[in-house]
């Protein structure tokens, strides 16, 4: 496979807080490929989107788009990416039309030389082509980031938690149009918090304090961590919580909606009678034991448990 996105032993520390953001960080992305970068705030995502838009420099290791080195040829890069950071930051008190045709220009091209790339985008913002950007819902400003970001035909798309703050119908319109541009070829690299859009990409990054914890495609991340998996619940939840943390064969266990899921040390159906039992002896009432498929979020808890 051809790389768009070539990312070798990275590591950025902030001199005047002392962060260490990231921490060796390698991995490549394919032409046409659709990589999610999944982890909480704090992780080091912005940093790192940051470092592969030329926008600020690493302090060890390097990386290319496209062949580019970032900071030997960071004029030719900043011609083949369209970048939507993490925080609006278009123009607030220009149009619609006015933030597409300026940020048009910049780039020596028009939007209607272009406007096949934003038409699916465009259509849903014309209405509101002359109402000022600020005035705009969440929803409706991502569109037009994307726009913005698209109107020169990038090569490569970086797009730091596009999705946050968004009400969820407009996070999977969002998501769907990011599958037509990968179909169009565009190499797409984008950062989350949400674990529900990690199945949504090719492959995708587990990204806790500055550190890369596993790097595969959604199902092969949870075949190859998942491990048996309990969900519990009782009359007393906060009660159940510290009780269930006390438990001599209990490896982890947290809250997870309205069920605490519990990972045990060694697993079997005498295990889940003897850990039933110690709750009975505990006072609790109303218990429910169930056996569970871990989900990403789960794996995700478990790998963040070994990160030094």
């Amino acid at each position: 496979m051809t790389h768009s996105i070539h990312i070798s032993n990275i590591s950025k520390q902030y001199a005047a807080s002392g962060v260490q953001a990231l921490k060796d960080i390698s991995f490549d992305v394919g032409e046409g490929e659709l990589f999610g970068i999944i982890g909480p705030d704090g992780a080091g995502k912005t940093t790192l989107f940051r470092i592969v838009a030329t926008l600020i420099l690493a302090d060890a290791g390097e990386v290319t788009l496209c062949g580019y080195d970032v900071q030997k040829s960071y004029k030719a890069i900043r011609n083949i990416i369209g970048y939507m950071p993490g925080r609006f930051s278009l123009y607030q008190d220009l149009t619609v039309e006015e933030n597409i045709r300026f940020f048009a220009t910049i780039f020596n091209t028009t939007l209607e030389e272009n406007y096949h790339l934003i038409k699916d985008i465009y259509v849903q913002l014309e209405p509101f082509k002359n109402r000022r950007a600020g005035k705009l819902s969440g929803g409706m400003k991502q569109k037009l980031a994307l726009c913005c970001a698209l109107v020169h035909e990038p090569q490569v798309l970086l797009l730091d938690e596009p999705t946050t703050g968004v009400d969820p119908v407009s996070r999977k319109e969002f998501w769907d149009m990011l599958d037509v541009f990968k179909r169009k070829g565009i190499t797409i690299l984008v950062s989350t918090p949400y674990m529900d859009e990690a199945a949504r990409c090719d492959r995708i990054a587990l990204m806790q304090q500055g550190k890369i914890l596993d790097i595969d495609t959604y199902t092969g991340i949870l075949q190859r961590h998942a491990r048996p998996l309990l969900a519990i619940r009782s009359s007393s939840m906060y009660r159940l919580l510290l009780d269930l943390r006390q438990y001599d064969n209990c490896a982890s266990c947290y809250s997870f909606g309205s069920v605490h899921h519990v990972l045990l040390k060694t697993h079997s159906t005498e295990h889940i009678a003897a850990l039933t039992r110690y709750l009975v002896d505990k006072g609790h009432q109303n218990i429910t034991v169930e056996d569970i498929h871990p989900d990403i979020e789960d794996v995700f808890i478990d790998l963040m448990s070994n990160v030094a």
